[in-house]
């Protein structure tokens, strides 16, 4: 019997198929990762034939449920870790504008168009309920493995199987990632960096430059990998791990250096005073200084960076003039003149040997320029980096012409994500992918005695420990019967990282040297669909 109120035979999906074949086209050009079955579920409750009342109270309730379903399947991050990015407030009307425009490309809005277009020819003469539903119904048919060409569909899920033998490449059950990661802060737990005993005044001045948005990704896609002031580094490491994709815990993290990873929730909490860079420098003769090329309001950044890593108060910036506008409005001074002022001053002031925490946020996503009659207009990545990059070599340049002792060590936060993924439009790092944590790190040796060593890439995964082994390795001083400080014997049996790699948004891990993502605690683990060129095995 015939419900009262229906038509007695099926009316299709009618518009709704717009929003399915839209979908389709979208997950097959790698902008959308679809969802065969809740969208088979959705399409099924549509073409129930109901009474025209409950069809309204339908439509009332499928609308927001496909909405909801098309922003899960989009490359945003989590609704709930939206509410938690409180910085949003504060960034510009230009950069919100800005991030708007990159929800839709001009490829994903013709495929829009196109749909729009085939839907008004087509609809008069073919079934197009039968062609959405086909499309997903072969999909759903087909599961995994899928075709290449629809590479979104093809983040499969952890597949349970037994723990890999030690030394196999075979990837580990969903269980045993979970496992595997709390074996690993344990045996992070127990790492630690030794320093030699003070003795005397140390030998040289350490600067550490922490920059904002800097990977290999990024450099490869602006053509600034054989920049000279990477190619003339002393010691450069081809694979080394952020840990993270935000500025505050990549801080933190290198400020703990001298000990090993700890977990994400575990930063903001105190830290072993072993684990503190700067403290045991300070044990050793190192006064501690900080200077910023921007305020250190946003997020409170200037404020952690004292609270967790015994920093001082940065370096006065008055009378510098702005070189930037950041994305949140707030001045940028220029690389070169904030390090100059500080070389000067320290060069004047202080005859102790310091040990200097950088920060620069020049490359961090939405700056803008200042024009010569004091407007501002929108500064590309190349040209911020370009810049940003001739600044710290000329820098380098000018300490080598002082004569005095210095140990640089170049160390960026993360990337900025200029190409984005399948799960992140170009920008966004809520999830800590390879291609944003895969970033250059070098050291350079400037006017210590060394040997005619030629200049050392390191090709093993590493992180800051490492980085910290170094640093202690050159405190020592010149081995006995030597004459000089050898690269390749500072370089010699580092500390090897995993590849884990967290934020608030989710977990990276690589077991066998496969990317899994775990978005949320106790959450499922998944292929990461990184693109072939996120990051190279050399590291360019």
């Amino acid at each position: 019997m015939i419900a009262p109120g229906t038509t007695g035979h099926w009316s299709g999906l009618g518009h709704w198929n717009l929003y399915f074949l839209a979908k389709l086209l979208l997950a097959w050009q790698g902008s959308l990762s679809l969802q065969v079955l809740p969208n088979l579920l959705l399409a099924a409750v549509l073409l129930l034939p109901l009474g025209l009342w409950l069809a309204r109270l339908r439509l009332l309730l499928a609308v927001p449920a496909a909405l909801a379903l098309l922003y899960q399947e989009s490359p945003l991050p989590p609704v709930e870790r939206l509410t938690a990015l409180s910085g949003l407030l504060d960034f510009s009307p230009e950069y919100l504008l800005e991030l708007a425009g990159r929800f839709f490309s001009v490829r994903e809005a013709g495929a829009v168009a196109l749909c729009l277009l085939a839907y008004y020819l087509l609809s008069p003469w073919l079934r197009l309920s039968s062609l959405s539903l086909g499309g997903l119904l072969w999909l759903a048919l087909l599961q995994v493995p899928l075709p290449a060409f629809w590479p979104l569909l093809q983040s499969e899920t952890v597949q349970a199987a037994s723990t890999p033998a030690a030394g196999s490449t075979a990837a580990p059950a969903e269980a045993d990632l979970d496992q595997w990661l709390v074996e690993f802060h344990a045996r992070e737990a127990q790492r630690r960096v030794s320093f030699p005993a003070a003795s005397g005044t140390p030998p040289f001045d350490l600067l550490v430059l922490n920059i904002c948005s800097l990977a290999w990704s990024d450099l490869r896609q602006v053509g600034l990998v054989q920049h000279p002031l990477l190619q003339d580094m002393d010691i450069l490491f081809e694979q080394f791990n952020s840990a993270t994709s935000y500025s505050g815990p990549a801080a933190i993290r290198l400020l703990r250096a001298s000990c090993g990873q700890p977990a994400h929730s575990q930063l903001y909490q105190a830290a072993d005073a072993q684990c503190q860079l700067f403290d045991n420098l300070a044990q050793l003769g190192f006064s501690k200084h900080l200077a910023l090329n921007h305020n250190g309001r946003f997020e409170g950044f200037g404020d952690m960076l004292r609270a967790h890593g015994n920093l001082p108060a940065a370096q006065s910036s008055e009378g510098l003039r702005r070189a930037w506008v950041a994305f949140d409005g707030t001045p940028i001074w220029s690389d070169g003149e904030v390090l100059e002022r500080w070389w000067q001053q320290r060069s004047a002031q202080d005859p102790a040997p310091a040990a200097l925490f950088y920060n620069t946020i020049t490359l961090h996503d939405g700056n803008r320029v200042i024009e010569v009659d004091g407007g501002t207009r929108s500064a590309t990545y190349a040209e911020r980096a370009t810049r940003l990059m001739d600044d710290l070599q000329a820098f380098l340049t000018a300490l080598e012409r002082s004569g005095r002792p210095v140990v640089v060590v170049l160390v960026p936060e993360h990337g900025a994500a200029l190409r984005g993924d399948a799960l992140q439009i170009a920008g966004l790092r809520e999830y800590p992918s390879r291609s944003i944590t895969h970033v250059p790190v070098g050291l350079r040796l400037i006017n210590l005695p060394l040997d005619e060593t030629a200049p050392q890439r390191v090709s093993t995964p590493s992180s800051y420990l490492a980085v910290a082994e170094i640093i202690a390795r050159l405190l020592a001083g010149i081995p006995a019967g030597q004459s000089a400080l050898s690269p390749a014997a500072l370089v010699r049996d580092l500390p090897v990282s995993e590849w884990v790699a967290e934020s608030e948004g989710g977990v990276v891990v690589a077991p066998a040297g496969i990317d899994y993502l775990r978005v949320r605690e106790g959450g499922a683990w998944r292929r990461y669909p990184v693109p072939l060129d996120a990051g190279g095995q050399d590291g360019r």
